[in-house]
């Protein structure tokens, strides 16, 4: 495994991000219910106030919204670029979200791409890795509840504001 030595942004900053943002594209959705893209989009549009653009050129619809071929079909920029992709498609999602503008761009879990974090900085966009869009907006929402992420932990730290 690959040394990590970019640092992402704090909690707050992720919070900040998450309280900013109005719109989400998701690039890589799936129709598949056992996909986590599918779980996440499912809990966006259930359980948060984004609206949100779903990206997959081989899906037309998905859970009844409509489904883009690319960022650049979209109808509007996105405020957060929200990645599930291959390692190696990674670098062509930063060039595409640069293209259309978004300003802050959030690799799932498990995705975690150095140069793309760079380049991504570099370029002024807020990039986040390795985290899930869906748990963070939870856990900042008191909703880790949902879907089987509450842990159980009883604690006495207060809650970011």
């Amino acid at each position: 495994m690959t040394t990590r030595t970019w640092q992402g942004p704090s909690a707050q900053e992720r919070l900040a991000l998450l309280r900013r943002t109005r719109s989400i594209a998701i690039v890589g959705a799936s129709n598949n219910p056992a996909r986590a893209s599918y779980f996440v989009t499912t809990y966006l549009l259930s359980s948060s106030p984004y609206r949100l653009f779903l990206v997959n050129p081989r899906e037309t619809e998905i859970l009844g919204q409509p489904v883009y071929p690319s960022l650049a079909d979209l109808p509007e920029t996105p405020d957060l670029v929200d990645v599930f992709q291959r390692h190696d498609d990674l670098p062509g999602v930063l060039d595409e979200t640069l293209a259309v503008g978004a300003p802050a761009l959030w690799l799932q879990l498990g995705s975690w791409h150095e140069e793309v974090a760079r380049r991504g900085q570099a370029a002024g966009l807020t990039v986040v890795m390795d985290r899930c869009v869906k748990i963070e907006h939870a856990r900042f929402h008191g909703g880790l509840h949902l879907a089987g992420f509450d842990t159980g932990v009883i604690s006495a730290r207060r809650a970011l504001s």
